[in-house]
């Protein structure tokens, strides 16, 4: 989640939200910042990694039973 922060951070810097200029705005990330390409890159992989991280530990959850209540 830090590297979430740091890269959205960065590109939250560049990126522009209006419907006319958002794709431009990223395709300049991509191109024109330096190492945009790379920080973009890491940003989406990242989530990817979480997603990942989460399903693995909702699985592991699945099968120690550990939503079972026991007293």
């Amino acid at each position: 989640l830090i590297i979430q922060n740091i890269t959205g951070l960065f590109l939250a810097m560049h990126y522009a939200a209006d419907i006319s200029s958002a794709f431009s705005s990223v395709a300049h990330i991509h191109r024109d910042v330096q190492h945009g390409w790379l920080i973009r890159n890491l940003h989406a992989n990242s989530a990817s990694m979480f997603f990942i991280c989460i399903y693995l530990h909702i699985g592991r959850g699945l099968y120690y039973g550990s939503y079972v209540y026991t007293e």
